[in-house]
C-alpha cells in the first residue's frame, strides 16, 4: 500500500514541473487526493459495499472537484493535473503511467450496457476538456488533444485531435488525411480565381484567332 502511494507522489514529480516537496504535494495535490480516496472506495465497492463506496467517492469530489466512480479500475501512478471537472465512469479501465488533465470525461454514450466506458492503455496523455465517449480502448503511449471529443477506438502510438477525433499522427508518422477533409475557404477561393482565369485566357485565345479572319475577309 505504501509502495504505491510512493509511487502515486513520483508521478506528480514526473510529470509535473512546479513540484518543490514531498509535503506540498501530499497535502496541496487535488489529484492526489482523489486517487488515494478512490482506492479506499474501490476497496469497499469490491466487497460490495456499494453505499459506503458511493459515500467515500462522493466526500473526494466535494473537496476535489474530481469524480471518480467506486468501479472505475485505475492502474499505478496515474497523475491527474489540476483536475477540476474530470469525471471517470465505472466501468472505466486507466492502464499505467496515465496523465489526466482537468475538465477530462472518461464516460459513456448512452447506448451501451455492462462495460460502457472506454478502456485506456499505458503512457496515455489525455489534454484539457478531451471527451472519450463510449466502450472502446485507446492503445498504449496515445496522445488525446485538448477538448477532442474521441467515440471509437484509437490504435497505439496515436495522436488524436478535433470534434469528433481524428487520428493525425500514428507511429510517429503524421497522416494528412485530415487536412484533406477539412475545407480551407482561402484554399478554395485560389481554386476559383484559378479557374476564372484559365477561362478568360480560353475566351481571349478564341477571340485573337477569330480577329485575323475577319480583317481577311474586309
Amino acid at each position: 500500500m505504501f509502495k504505491r502511494m510512493r509511487s502515486d507522489i513520483q508521478a506528480v514529480f514526473e510529470n509535473d514541473p512546479a513540484a518543490r516537496s514531498w509535503f506540498e504535494v501530499v497535502f496541496t495535490y487535488s489529484g492526489l487526493h482523489a486517487i488515494w480516496s478512490h482506492r479506499v472506495a474501490h476497496v469497499f465497492y469490491r466487497r460490495r459495499w456499494f453505499t459506503l463506496a458511493r459515500i467515500v467517492s462522493q466526500v473526494s469530489r466535494f473537496f476535489t472537484g474530481i469524480e471518480i466512480h467506486p468501479g472505475a479500475r485505475i492502474g499505478n501512478r496515474l497523475f491527474i493535473d489540476h483536475g477540476m471537472g474530470v469525471v471517470i465512469g465505472e466501468t472505466c479501465e486507466i492502464g499505467d503511467d496515465v496523465v489526466i488533465y482537468q475538465g477530462v470525461t472518461l464516460g459513456g454514450s448512452g447506448k451501451e450496457k455492462g462495460k460502457r466506458h472506454p478502456t485506456i492503455g499505458n503512457n496515455v496523455v489525455i489534454g484539457s476538456g478531451a471527451k472519450i465517449l463510449g466502450s472502446f480502448t485507446i492503445g498504449d503511449q496515445c496522445n488525446i488533444g485538448a477538448n477532442s471529443v474521441v467515440l471509437k477506438e484509437v490504435p497505439a502510438g496515436s495522436t488524436v485531435v478535433g470534434i469528433p477525433g481524428k487520428v493525425v499522427r500514428q507511429g510517429g508518422k503524421r497522416l494528412d488525411r485530415l487536412s484533406h477533409q477539412l475545407p480551407d475557404p482561402v484554399v478554395d477561393a485560389m481554386r476559383s480565381l484559378q479557374q476564372e482565369i484559365e477561362q478568360l485566357q480560353s475566351e481571349v485565345q478564341s477571340l485573337r484567332k477569330e480577329l485575323p479572319e475577319k480583317q481577311t475577309a474586309e
